[in-house]
């Protein structure tokens, strides 16, 4: 599994976090930045990392910013994922299990290193279930292809 991994200042700490996790866990990932703390928006980061599990160079996302709510709203926008935010276990594997949400999103100041790291790793071993949720999961991809874009920023 190769993991895409991103954020705004104010996740940085964080992703720095989650950074050694992975390291540690011996899972290849690539950091789209930021590289500091300094401030950037935060849809840049979302859509590069969330363009990159869509194109399928890399299996799943992480993305971290200060609430994890721009970043996923941001993700969200790009056809192909389902960017589940969580700041608890529960969620994160309902996301996977439920939902095969491919980008997981955080927030940096909401949700400390220790828990981050617990909901990481069960977001990484948990499987999507398929059966009736295959069936829901399709019907979200429907209705991005209803009013997704089709090239160069047109509506359907």
């Amino acid at each position: 599994m190769r993991i895409a991994l991103g954020g705004d200042h104010g996740g940085f700490a964080l992703k720095e976090v989650i950074k050694k996790y992975l390291d540690g866990a011996g899972i290849p990932y690539q950091d789209f930045g930021t590289y500091n703390e300094e401030a950037v928006d935060y849809p840049d980061f979302a859509q590069q990392v969330a363009e990159a599990v869509a194109e399928g160079r890399y299996d799943r996302g992480i993305l971290v910013c200060g609430t994890g709510l721009g970043v996923n709203m941001a993700a969200n926008k790009v056809p192909g994922i389902r960017a589940a935010q969580c700041h608890d276990t529960f969620s994160a594997r309902a996301a996977r299990e439920h939902n095969d949400a491919n980008v997981l999103t955080m927030g940096g100041r909401v949700v400390g290193p220790g828990l981050a790291l617990d909901i990481v790793e069960v977001w990484l071993k948990t499987d999507f279930s398929g059966g009736r949720h295959a069936r829901r999961v399709a019907k979200v991809a429907a209705i991005e292809e209803k009013y997704g874009c089709c090239g160069e920023g047109k509506k359907r």
